[in-house]
């Protein structure tokens, strides 16, 4: 069964991520992880990450038009 595909709504992966986060953010300092982040965006380096970023965008599909919606 550990190969099974669950096709969409895969629930075994809904599952592992669903603890990885949990783990994640009960045992690392997030907050400091995005005060870090802050720091090195408007650093020197901040010209490399944002390029950076611009082409894992240009990667992807593109955004969900509901990531961004005021109110949610």
């Amino acid at each position: 069964m550990a190969n099974r595909n669950e096709g969409e709504g895969n629930r075994t992966a809904d599952r592992q991520y669903r603890q990885g986060v949990k783990d994640h953010v009960e045992h690392h300092d997030v907050q400091g992880d995005a005060d870090r982040a802050r720091k090195a965006v408007d650093s020197p380096e901040g010209k490399d990450l944002r390029q950076a970023e611009e082409q894992g965008k240009s990667h992807a599909k593109g955004e969900d038009p509901n990531l961004y919606k005021k109110g949610s």
